[in-house]
């Protein structure tokens, strides 16, 4: 879409302008963009194009501790997530198995589900991804109370 990536350029020409006059400058180095669109095709090697600088374009990229991508798909930052809730569990693996039982609780809650539930209130979730989450939870509490335990 022509029309669009044009107003995408006059908007960044209105925010260079506008950084320069509070002494403010635009990094063309650190700045990118990104296309979200169904469209894998729409603006596949488009820069975006200002003064002497160009933005280049990308598929994805970490915000704010969260992946991103183009395709606006929650699985990999689901994975991320998981991944990291078990490099966490495996560093407090050794405390876990001194601590006292509300023990354990308070730190899977505080340290290892937060960690793997950061900005879910965002993710549009599918059947599989919950499914994969509930796996996750499970797996981890089978390993801190053991097998036989109900609750």
């Amino acid at each position: 879409m022509v029309g669009s990536a044009h107003t995408i350029e006059k908007n960044i020409d209105a925010l260079v302008v506008a950084s320069k006059e509070i002494g403010l400058e635009v990094n063309a180095d650190k700045t990118k963009h990104m296309v979200m669109s169904g469209d894998q095709n729409e603006g596949r090697s488009y820069n975006i194009k200002t003064d002497n600088s160009s933005f280049e374009r990308v598929e994805h990229f970490r915000y704010l501790g969260t992946n991103l991508t183009n395709q606006n798909s929650i699985q990999e930052e689901i994975k991320s997530r998981l991944k990291s809730g078990n490099a966490w569990y495996h560093l407090v693996q050794n405390v876990l198995c001194y601590s006292l039982l509300y023990k354990h609780i308070k730190i899977y809650r505080t340290i290892i589900l937060s960690d793997v539930l950061y900005g879910c209130e965002t993710w549009s979730r599918t059947l599989r991804e919950e499914c994969r989450l509930r796996v996750f939870e499970n797996r981890v509490l089978r390993r801190i109370f053991g097998p036989d335990r109900d609750e």
